[in-house]
């Protein structure tokens, strides 16, 4: 086992593998940024280091600032948590040359998993469908134009090294592609880097479904079941769930045993999700692979008993899966809300100053969050200020639970996404599990109509 692991990230999830180490008996060193001093993963962790000013690129995206404080605090391993650094093959490379472990997939295969075209090869290789799509990075407009044209519009154009909705653009007529194109490149390398885009068929109305896998460095892949994460607003997820209603034992046993050959056979290792769209025919198409732990891994956490984090940590130690999660077993329900710092009416962040902040408590209710009373949430980063988690026998116990925890949850001083998520939880169409990627856009509407 790991003597000391540093931390290269912020906020909730810096403090979930500060609770993971502790169980483990691992000590823990946290960086943070000069906005950041006073935050909990600072106070919590055995040990703390500076890693430069308030914004992202110059202290959590700094890789010398991170591998600095990694070597003067002498650890052996590294986690990313997620976002920041979490996919970067570069510094996961830099990890390798500088002999502390990178909690994660190796460098090769974050940049499989990275580049969205080849991911989808891989995928489609090993049986998985995907959705269709170019073979391959459309070098120009005129490239595009003749993928589309095979394809048939509607069409989405999207950033290969890309995700969060940024350098998407959805295609509806030939005549709108040409600034469509222009575009989406334009704004693949703004956020990226990159400008390199592909380009898929666009299912209307699909459902988000995605299936957790953990891998061991032994050959050996499993999947902890999928979530529903179809409720979102510009392809930034709201409210999550595991199991998804969409989804029988029939499709999760054929589509989960695809999943696993694929990444057996290009030796995934780590923990890893898997994401699908969901047409209305009930057709399933693999989109990408994010290569690293999700915001939403608690609601499987509920549903399995299988702590991903500290499998994580152990799977990087060379331990087998068998041994790490043993005879898996789905049981209940769990639904996650992502409280976020922003106005519930036109998603605008909140950045500023908690007065009051009580978390709920009760049966089958879990919060993982930063943030308390006197807080402040920085203009820097992203506007997540808790993961509120509710599980229960059935989805019907974790709705009313999730229920009562949004009615009692109390946040003072900067605007949050509950009064929203308040609405969406009572709304008959989510309690009968009718969904999909455009619920928001239909609520939205019919709570001003």
């Amino acid at each position: 086992m790991f003597r000391k692991i540093l931390i290269a990230n912020r906020g909730e999830i810096a403090l979930r593998v500060i609770d993971a180490c502790k169980e483990l008996g691992i000590a823990t060193v946290a960086v943070y940024s000069e906005a950041d001093r006073n935050a909990l993963h600072v106070r919590f962790a055995d040990e703390a280091v500076c890693i430069g000013p308030p914004r992202s690129s110059e202290s959590y995206l700094n890789i010398p600032q991170v591998i600095s404080a990694a070597e003067i605090t002498n650890v052996d391993a590294i986690h990313p948590g997620y976002g920041f650094l979490s996919e970067n093959a570069n510094f996961a490379e830099v990890c390798e040359a500088s002999h502390i472990t990178f909690i994660g997939p190796s460098p090769d295969l974050l940049r499989m998993m990275g580049e969205k075209d080849q991911a989808r090869r891989e995928m489609a290789a090993a049986g998985v469908p995907v959705v269709p799509g170019s073979q391959g990075i459309v070098a120009d407009e005129a490239a595009a134009l003749a993928e589309a044209a095979r394809i048939k519009y509607p069409v989405i154009l999207k950033a290969s090294a890309g995700g969060g909705g940024r350098g998407m653009r959805v295609v509806r007529a030939e005549e709108e592609l040409p600034a469509a194109f222009a575009t989406a490149r334009n704004e693949a390398q703004q956020a990226f880097g990159i400008p390199d885009l592909y380009l898929e068929k666009f299912i209307e109305r699909p459902r988000h479904i995605e299936f957790q896998v953990l891998g061991d460095k032994h050959g050996h892949v499993m999947h902890l079941g999928e979530r529903e994460c179809s409720i979102q607003r510009r392809h930034q997820k709201l409210i999550e769930e595991s199991p998804s209603t969409a989804v029988n034992a029939k499709l999760r046993a054929e589509l989960g045993a695809r999943v696993v050959t694929a990444l057996e056979q290009v030796g995934y290792t780590s923990a890893g999700t898997v994401e699908f769209l969901m047409d209305e025919d009930g057709s399933i198409y693999f989109i990408e692979m994010n290569a690293r732990i999700q915001v939403e891994h608690p609601v499987t956490e509920m549903v399995t008993g299988v702590d991903l984090i500290k499998s994580q940590i152990r799977l990087a130690t060379g331990e087998r899966l068998n041994d790490v999660v043993g005879k898996l077993v789905l049981h209940g329900h769990a639904i996650e809300c992502r409280i976020n710092a922003e106005d519930p009416e036109t998603f605008i962040p909140s950045a500023g100053h908690i007065t009051v902040f009580r978390t709920p408590g009760g049966p089958g209710i879990r919060v993982d969050t930063a943030a308390h009373a006197d807080a402040v949430i920085p203009p820097y980063y992203d506007s997540l200020v808790a993961k509120l988690i509710a599980y229960g026998d059935t989805r019907g116990e974790a709705i009313v639970r999730m229920r009562r925890a949004l009615e009692m949850f109390v946040v003072e001083g900067i605007k949050t996404s509950i009064p929203l998520q308040r609405k969406i939880i009572t709304d008959p169409d989510f309690i009968a599990g009718r969904l999909d990627t455009h619920f928001l856009d239909r609520f939205a509407t019919s709570r001003t109509g």
